[in-house]
């Protein structure tokens, strides 16, 4: 009730919202001197032990989840024989609301958002959890549109064995299940990964796809009709993105994205190119006259030390990538072994520029943002540097990389760089978009690396290249340097 003091802490002060299970109240921490949410086991389930049990495994599920687009578990309690788990407090409103509210969503504005939870969810799923509920209302945002994804109540362990609720069970919200767990068949993060489908669906059409009577009904539509298309809707949704929510919400699970990152990714890259449509370029019209040209009379000195000093820079940027390219160990298998290299393939050499970072989910895209130039600065002594890890040689994530522009699509045949911590293992991505998709082309084998380490590079041609950093090297080192690139 409104106005009672749970564990002598936590005064409830507003019914925000109930379920199934539990109701969620907004409260204030008397210790803390601070609002927080409460939510707390509906009274018929407290004699329940297998309520009671999968209760108290969302708190322990989600304490282990520190993630910015996960709502924090703060402490979990009983008082009067009534089980509540203290979270922290979003003041704002759940995505549900927020479209009921708005209507559709701009396609940058739905693309942003299924980011934020895509990310959140990914990082769930690297820590051995899938939600399995994924719809608007169990997802919070604050007054600046974060996304906090929010009850784990029916999240399962994707280590079968450690799961509560065996194949059989029918849990989850009708209008986002997923066809497997409508038929009470195992679920994992696929399963996440439709349902995320069918919340973008509806942040751009404000509309489920599926809408029923029942939860049979409902269910049956999930399980045998084809998702419809959402540019019936949305014209201005792009192919691209109409194609990646078809690929989520496909019948079979191995015909979606193959994780939560990887889905995270392409809506990375649909936001890319959404963003670029909005982008005109303002071109003289057609047919306007060219103002004549006139020759300038001569005047200063000659231009001739200004043709030699960009011919002498030409020749130091050829030292540089000779320096890099040419007579750097080339391991073997990434295990480190050196030998001698092959002669240098003919061509001129490329450059590129260092534009940012690759950091997918469970990343937050922030690594020394503000070092990237200095990866192609031609100043050996300056460095991009990683973020610190604390427990080297684990990154706790699948990577980190350095995003490398060309002037144009190129083929490369090497990539080289040096770096003063050299033990990190590393292998070459390459896309043709600064935000990918970049993890199916991988077009450099992982190698651990030395101070200057080369790489061949295999197909092509793309304008795009990343660095990308698996796994840290020894010595207790946390954190990995590029100091100069070159490529040719």
């Amino acid at each position: 009730m409104v106005g009672e003091v749970l564990a002598d802490r936590y005064e409830l002060e507003e019914l925000v919202g109930t379920g199934g299970m539990s109701s969620v109240f907004r409260a204030h921490d008397r210790l803390l001197d601070r609002k927080v949410a409460l939510k707390i086991l509906h009274q018929q389930y407290s004699d329940d032990d297998e309520y009671v049990e999968r209760f108290r495994r969302e708190a322990r599920a989600v304490a282990a989840l520190s993630h910015p687009n996960i709502v924090t578990v703060i402490d979990r309690g009983e008082h009067e024989d009534r089980q509540f788990i203290v979270f922290e407090y979003v003041d704002g409103e759940n995505l549900k609301r927020l479209i009921e509210r708005r209507g559709p969503a701009p396609v940058a504005t739905a693309l942003e958002l299924a980011i934020q939870i895509a990310r959140g969810l990914s990082f769930a799923h690297q820590q051995g959890l899938v939600h399995r509920d994924v719809k608007p209302q169990n997802v919070l945002l604050n007054g600046e549109l974060r996304a906090k994804v929010t009850d784990f109540g029916i999240a399962r362990s994707l280590d079968v064995q450690h799961g509560m609720t065996q194949t059989g069970t029918v849990l989850g919200t009708s209008d986002y299940i997923a066809p497997e767990q409508a038929q009470g068949q195992r679920v994992d993060e696929h399963t996440d990964v439709y349902s995320l489908g069918v919340v973008l669906y509806e942040l751009l059409t404000t509309e489920v796809p599926f809408p029923g009577e029942n939860f049979v009904a409902v269910a049956m539509r999930h399980i045998n009709e084809p998702p419809p298309p959402v540019r019936d809707k949305r014209p201005d949704v792009s192919p691209r993105l109409e194609a990646a929510i078809q690929r989520a919400m496909a019948k079979r699970p191995e015909d979606r994205f193959p994780t939560m990152a990887a889905f995270c990714e392409e809506l990375g890259a649909c936001l890319a190119e959404a963003q670029n449509a909005g982008t005109q370029v303002v071109r003289p019209a057609r047919g306007a006259p060219a103002p004549p040209r006139r020759r300038a009379a001569r005047r200063g000195p000659s231009p001739w030390p200004v043709l030699v000093a960009i011919v002498a820079l030409i020749a130091i940027g050829g030292v540089v990538a000779y320096l890099i390219l040419d007579g750097f160990p080339t391991t073997k298998h990434g295990n480190g072994g050196g030998g001698k290299n092959p002669p240098l393939p003919t061509g001129g050499a490329i450059t590129l520029k260092a534009v940012g970072v690759y950091d997918p989910p469970p990343g937050d895209g922030h690594e020394n943002n503000n070092q990237i130039p200095n990866a192609t600065d031609g100043i050996a002594s300056t460095a991009w540097s990683t973020e610190d890890y604390h427990d080297p040689p684990s990154l706790n994530k699948p990577g980190v990389g350095l995003v490398l522009e060309a002037s144009r699509s190129v083929t490369l045949h090497q990539l080289g760089f040096s770096t003063d911590t050299p033990g990190f293992v590393a292998e070459i991505l390459a896309g043709n978009a600064p935000t990918g998709p970049f993890m199916n082309h991988i077009v450099g084998a992982s190698q651990t690396t030395s101070s200057r380490t080369r790489y061949t590079i295999t197909g092509g041609p793309y304008r795009y290249y990343v660095i990308w950093i698996t796994r840290l090297g020894g010595g207790g080192i946390e954190h990995a340097d590029v100091n100069e690139v070159a490529a040719n």
